[in-house]
């Protein structure tokens, strides 16, 4: 897997449905700040009779990429996701279309039994997966052991750069819906996500965090990255491009954590105190390397006061 599609890379991805006139533009104007990957949806974004329109516009959107790309453009593109309906149309696109401009596939109601059927699909391609984990088998820890056991040893472990996280669709499973105050964790969501941070995360699959669908509750959405970060996910849903630049930040690291993480790779002690927290390079070596990865890409936290006001700016990653 090539350096830009390290998951590090996909930051706040953005879904916008495959009807919208203005997808070509947002990707090659770079209009949006801050933007680093997109998600054409033609799943739960498109109603059933709007699919024909949303193929029909993908299509054109395909043709404006492939045309830039064609004149040297794209190498500052955000990264290009296509979210299909079901395997059928999985198969229409890669057989069908031209995806040569598209970075990867965004796999719905992803599950074991559902793998061998887009593996076919994706096998000879040059697509990367996001398998979306959003079905009932999500909340049985020894399915999502057997999952994980068995994508560590598939031919497609190279090409699967995150597994992304089902929010709506799994509350949709216990029939219910996120509170409006409240954030994911305070909700059976929160066991979910340790869970799968437990049994994924520790065999090296990168995991990325649901959409906060309350676009507007801005501190909802704070006090849900922390969680987020705190659980070691590597990007977010977007549904708005008001909420990138606060998944941006929030992914930024703290001077403290990258202070401790280059004392931690470089140090020959066994135990040594930073910042009045014990560090101890033998268990704490992988957390200090992906710090180090992620400051590469979204910078350093600087905080200061002024007039009471928290400020946050970017270190240029080095």
């Amino acid at each position: 897997m090539t350096k830009r599609l390290s998951p590090y890379r996909l930051g706040a991805t953005l879904y916008m449905p495959a009807t919208r006139s203005d997808i070509a533009k947002s990707v090659l104007s770079n209009e949006i700040e801050g933007l680093r990957s997109i998600v054409i949806c033609l799943e739960d974004a498109v109603s059933d009779e709007d699919v024909p329109a949303a193929l029909d516009n993908l299509k054109q959107v395909l043709a404006a990429l492939r045309s830039a790309k064609a004149e040297g453009r794209g190498t500052e593109w955000p990264l290009v996701f296509i979210r299909p309906r079901h395997t059928d149309m999985g198969h229409y696109l890669t057989t069908d279309l031209d995806l040569s401009p598209v970075d990867g596939l965004v796999l719905p109601k992803f599950t074991l039994a559902s793998l061998p059927l887009w593996w076919e699909i994706m096998k000879d391609t040059h697509l990367c997966m996001m398998p979306t984990l959003e079905t009932e088998d999500v909340f049985d820890v020894i399915q999502m052991r057997e999952l994980a056991t068995t994508l560590l040893s598939h031919p497609c472990h190279d090409r699967i750069i995150a597994l992304r996280i089902g929010g709506n669709d799994l509350m949709n499973v216990i029939s219910l819906r996120r509170p409006r105050n409240l954030t994911l964790y305070d909700s059976p969501m929160g066991y979910v996500i340790k869970m799968l941070v437990a049994v994924f995360g520790s065999r090296d699959f990168a995991l990325t965090s649901p959409v906060c669908e309350h676009i507007d509750d801005h501190n909802v959405m704070e006090r849900e990255l922390a969680l987020d970060m705190a659980h070691g996910l590597v990007g977010k849903t977007a549904i708005h491009p008001n909420q990138i630049a606060k998944i941006e930040r929030a992914l930024m690291v703290t001077p403290a954590d990258h202070a401790d993480a280059l004392r931690i790779l470089n140090s020959s002690q066994a135990v040594f105190k930073s910042q009045g927290a014990m560090c101890e390079p033998a268990t704490h070596r992988r957390w200090a390397a992906r710090v180090l990865e992620q400051a590469q890409v979204y910078g350093i936290a600087h905080e200061s006061a002024q007039d009471g006001v928290r400020l946050v700016t970017m270190t240029s990653p080095h």
